[in-house]
């Protein structure tokens, strides 16, 4: 059977290094395999990239595979393309301030991720804890595709023994105040039955972007969870702007976020 693996794009800056110490601090109990990947512009660069790969695997210990990959293409299609074909489940990506890969910060991150329907996970100069992800927040509002979400965040759990926290908006509204208790009910017996410890907070809708960071940060999260909706909605509150706000968050939080698939209510991520 194929080991599972995860993709790591690399730019050769310290928070690909980051990421790529992420990506080994999960793959390592499950025994998967990383590929790391740089993507170049044209054919002559290749020879020179894939040494500069190689000396980056040199510097990490054997226990977990590292592939080093040179693919010739623009990293807006080819990190989400070269994950599909892997069959990967995870991509680890480190953001960048105003320097760095193409600029790949914010707005820039999303349009990667969008390309991919490959869940991402978002990284900063914060380094990976020994014990992995222990403690995951997860907005959950009233767009129908954020439940996607569950069964990925649970498998994350699962594997290490996080505990969810779940917040979403608050809703005046009868009918909408209404649709908020039956998703926080129907996300804690999701969590429950998989017999993993969740939290559940109902904070203000307006400014619902900041209140998940400034919760993420009142506990000590180690990661926190939001769908790539990357448009204005009715009932959803996370859009593009606020996602963008989330992933370059001033705590450094890493955040896993995943593209929603059309008429699919949950998403499986195989962790098992």
């Amino acid at each position: 059977m194929k080991p599972k693996n995860f993709i790591v794009p690399h730019d050769f800056t310290n928070v690909a290094n980051i990421a790529l110490e992420h990506a080994i601090a999960t793959a390592k109990p499950l025994g998967a395999e990383i590929y790391l990947l740089h993507v170049v512009g044209k054919n002559k660069e290749i020879n020179a990239a894939e040494a500069k790969l190689e000396d980056i695997v040199s510097n990490y210990p054997s226990d977990v595979k590292i592939i080093p990959s040179v693919r010739v293409g623009n990293i807006f299609e080819d990190i989400g393309d070269f994950a599909a074909e892997h069959h990967a489940e995870l991509i680890f990506m480190g953001t960048h301030g105003t320097h760095g890969w193409q600029h790949l910060t914010g707005m820039n991150a999303l349009k990667v991720i969008t390309h991919s329907s490959v869940p991402f996970v978002i990284v900063q100069d914060k380094t990976a804890k020994e014990t992995g992800y222990d403690s995951i927040v997860l907005p959950l509002d009233l767009n129908k595709e954020t439940k996607q979400k569950l069964a990925i965040v649970a498998n994350i759990a699962k594997y290490f023994k996080s505990k969810v926290h779940v917040i979403t908006p608050e809703e005046k509204d009868e009918f909408l105040s209404h649709k908020v208790s039956a998703n926080i009910k129907f996300a804690k017996k999701y969590f429950s039955e998989r017999d993993i410890d969740v939290t559940t907070k109902i904070v203000p809708s307006s400014g619902f972007d900041n209140e998940v960071v400034k919760h993420a940060v009142n506990i000590d999260a180690d990661l926190i969870a939001i769908m790539n909706l990357n448009k204005n909605n009715v009932l959803g509150v996370l859009t593009a702007s606020h996602e963008e706000y989330i992933i370059t968050n001033d705590a450094k939080i890493p955040v896993l976020i995943v593209n929603p698939i059309e008429g699919l209510n949950t998403l499986a991520v195989d962790f098992n």
